[in-house]
């Protein structure tokens, strides 16, 4: 019996383990060089800076001067809002993040970014508690409708 106790708690430490691995730290990215202004890259290595010491306002204000220099930057619109998030403005953010997938649509860190999660389905006139997102619920031959 002990080996058996033994062998479930080493599996479901180690399934704790590879989940907590999997969770990746919410960072800012950098600026793609391409078409930017320097000003635009200097700004968000400043509010990296900022983020990273936990200065949350002062790294928003870095990413909101950023975004103003490259307003067609996804990466600098995702920054903005990981700052506006951290500070607890989720409607703004909200905005932000979906800027920011808008325009960097084959960005797979961005689109695969647990920040931007909460903010996936922002048209909410087709859900129920039922069915979350809309879907239509499968039915089975010979099954009732509901």
């Amino acid at each position: 019996m002990k080996p058996l106790v033994m062998l479930v708690a080493i599996v479901v430490l180690m399934g704790m383990t590879a989940c907590w691995k999997m969770k990746k730290p919410l960072v800012p990215l950098s600026l793609d060089d391409r078409g930017v202004k320097p000003q635009a890259i200097t700004l968000t290595e400043q509010g990296t800076q900022a983020y990273q010491a936990k200065k949350f306002e002062d790294a928003k204000k870095y990413f909101e001067q950023a975004v103003g220099a490259a307003p067609q930057s996804g990466q600098a619109h995702y920054n903005y809002a990981l700052a506006l998030n951290a500070l607890g403005d989720s409607e703004l953010a909200r905005q932000h993040f979906l800027e920011a997938s808008d325009l960097a649509p084959g960005d797979k860190i961005i689109w695969d970014s647990p920040a931007l999660k909460p903010y996936e389905f922002p048209d909410t006139e087709n859900r129920t508690k039922a069915r979350p997102y809309g879907t239509k619920p499968r039915r089975m031959p010979g099954m009732p409708r509901y």
